[in-house]
């Protein structure tokens, strides 16, 4: 029967190799990790300037650390203003709202922006930087490569183990007129420094905690098991993911041994600060990771699966990453062997199919663990949706670019297939 499903693996499974060796990085001047940490931002922020803006969202506002981190930033004779409207997934509206407000009209300036809080406020504070500063609407620097300067120095606070945005350059962005989340890309958009406090994870709801652990492991095996795309000197000007890498593996590689044991135990007692710590430090490895590898089939599918069913990115990610595993595992049986002997299911000693196999086992366990869903029928998505989100995803060429395996529309739709039957033996 020539079904979408039945015709996915027609699609071409040739490996692509890093042949060129290249290893790359973009990331902040300075990171400060550790339990504590967040006492350094009002010395890091004083020796930059004199007027911060604080962009967060109403919850971290009213939280006692932010309390505390605003009082010190005015004790070193820092002006403090806030812009606590932060909302999930970001909308367009946050960032026209942010630069209405301290824009054209703001004769003072900022001298720097804290952004404290989950992937959005980081986003928020990173995008707002550059359309402060150079003008104009966020429309104008969608795509990779058109900010076409750096805004005031930006310094990312997460309180959630799972984005990576405190290191990253990219801010996502829902155009609510588009109906799409779109993303503005560019070296212009790395924060000058990343303070990284594990204590600040400890309050982060076990909803919250579930996605953005989920989505941390996403970044890691999407940039591990991604394609290689030896980039030449115009495409590393041009485009911000150069394919998967030496160095970017590096960092994969110790963020999949973090997470392997640090999510369970987050999931089993909230208040380890341990398991807090080494997931935070999953997630940097996580975000390093994608900052030139990037992501691929998983966040290119979701994008249209969030826009429907209005769940947590994380979720959707999680619901995916089962079936598009399988269906990228032809091409990347080496690195998804690698995986397993990485997080401990294999002693090397099975044929590498085997401990493919069970490197995928493993990440469903550890989803299954902190209560992430394993199939699209939980998330409300319908059937009916299946050609909407194939054709959707098919736009997002900066993601689907980096997938190991080609991604068609039948393809797409094999891979919705499974994952609203839950269908998780393995493809033939």
């Amino acid at each position: 029967m020539n079904t979408p499903a039945a015709t996915a693996f027609a699609t071409a499974t040739h490996r692509t190799e890093n042949t060129t060796g290249i290893g790359l990085l973009r990331q902040p001047t300075t990171v400060l990790f550790g339990p504590g940490q967040r006492r350094q931002l009002p010395q890091l922020v004083a020796s930059i300037g004199e007027r911060v803006l604080m962009v967060t969202d109403a919850r971290m506002a009213e939280s006692p650390e932010f309390t505390v981190i605003a009082r010190d930033l005015t004790a070193r004779g820092v002006i403090v203003e806030v812009y606590a409207g932060t909302e999930p997934d970001l909308p367009r509206r946050n960032v026209t709202d942010i630069t209405e407000r301290f824009g054209r009209d703001d004769r003072d300036g900022l001298d720097v922006i804290v952004g404290i809080g989950g992937g959005s406020c980081m986003d928020l504070a990173k995008v707002a930087s550059v359309v402060l500063a150079h003008g104009g609407d966020v429309r104008d620097y969608y795509g990779e490569f058109l900010v076409p300067g750096p805004g005031c120095p930006v310094i990312t606070v997460p309180t959630t183990g799972g984005t990576g945005a405190e290191v990253t350059c990219i801010s996502v962005i829902y155009d609510e007129d588009r109906g799409m989340k779109v993303g503005v890309a560019s070296p212009h958009l790395e924060a000058y420094a990343a303070v990284i406090d594990p204590e600040l994870t400890l309050t982060c709801p076990a909803g919250l905690t579930a996605a953005a652990g989920a989505d941390a492991l996403s970044h890691l095996i999407e940039s591990f098991t991604g394609r290689a795309k030896n980039p030449s000197t115009d495409d590393i000007a041009t485009k911000l993911y150069a394919g998967k890498n030496l160095l970017a593996d590096t960092y994969a590689r110790t963020g999949l041994a973090l997470l392997n044991t640090s999510l369970p135990a987050v999931a089993a007692r909230p208040d380890d600060l341990q398991a807090r710590s080494d997931t935070l430090f999953g997630a940097y490895c996580a975000g390093m990771a994608i900052n030139t590898a990037g992501t691929a089939g998983a966040h290119a599918i979701q994008s249209p699966i969030g826009n429907l069913t209005h769940t947590p990115h994380g979720f959707g990610i999680s619901a995916l990453l089962p079936y598009v595993m399988r269906y990228n595992l032809p091409t990347r049986v080496r690195e998804f062997a690698e995986i397993g002997r990485i997080l401990g299911v294999t002693d090397g000693m099975d044929p590498e199919q085997i401990q493919a196999q069970r490197a995928i086992e493993r990440i469903e366990t550890i989803l299954l663990t902190l209560g992430a869903p394993l199939d699209l029928r939980t998330l409300g998505l319908q059937p009916r949706h299946f050609g909407f989100v194939a054709e959707q995803s098919m736009l997002a060429t900066r993601l689907t670019a980096n997938n190991p395996r080609e991604l068609t529309v039948d393809a797409v739709h094999g891979i919705l297939e499974r994952g609203y039957d839950g269908d998780r033996s393995w493809w033939r």
